[in-house]
């Protein structure tokens, strides 16, 4: 339980990437993309990620803190290893934030505020802390081979949710999205190589 986060059950703005979001109550991944009406306005389109899937995650630049869609989008972020952050006034919940590329649906935003997800994104990061060392300046893989059932016990009975279940699998040099993603000093962004072919198809 590195990232600070409290998942016990009881009795700063980014640029806007498109998200995916992960239901705890079905177990359904779903990619969500906004798409122009023939009125001028905007739809949402859901699109559902099926398992097994392999997805290039930045556990490295993970943040963490509270974050609310009423009325409007907000958060309230550090990154991995600061201060966790108070609670705003407002309805906050908890959530990490994290980076994710996806074959079909390129970079995306992954932003969890299910208590049962973030304990598996918990456990996830402890297995990047472990493993980062052996892997310098590459980024995890991870493959969700589907959900499995978590079961919690309340005063009114006990409640069944869904958490996916992934681990890291190998490590890849970071596609060019990300890497343009992090901005990084026009110098260092020249001297970064671009994933090799083999990694690509591992991925």
């Amino acid at each position: 339980m590195a990232l600070g986060f409290n998942t016990e059950t009881n009795s700063s703005g980014s640029k806007f990437l498109p998200v995916v979001k992960f239901d705890a109550k079905s177990g359904d991944m779903l990619a969500v993309n906004r798409e122009p009406a023939g009125d001028g306005t905007w739809e949402k389109n859901e699109v559902e990620i099926s398992f097994p899937v392999k997805v290039i995650m930045a556990l490295d630049d993970i943040e963490m803190g509270w974050i609310t869609f009423s009325p409007n989008y907000h958060a309230v972020m550090v990154k991995a290893g600061e201060r966790f952050p108070a609670k705003p006034n407002g309805d906050y919940k908890q959530a990490a934030r994290i980076k994710i590329f996806l074959k079909e649906h390129g970079l995306r935003e992954f932003t969890p505020t299910s208590k049962t997800v973030l304990r598996a994104v918990d456990t996830l990061h402890d297995q990047f802390i472990e493993q980062a060392p052996a892997n310098p300046g590459k980024v995890p893989v991870v493959t969700i081979e589907g959900t499995e059932v978590v079961k919690i016990k309340t005063p009114e009975g006990e409640l069944r949710f869904k958490a996916p279940k992934w681990s890291i699998t190998s490590w890849v040099t970071p596609p060019s999205e990300m890497k343009e993603e992090a901005a990084p000093p026009p110098a260092a962004k020249a001297a970064a190589k671009a994933p090799a072919k083999e990694e690509l198809d591992e991925f």
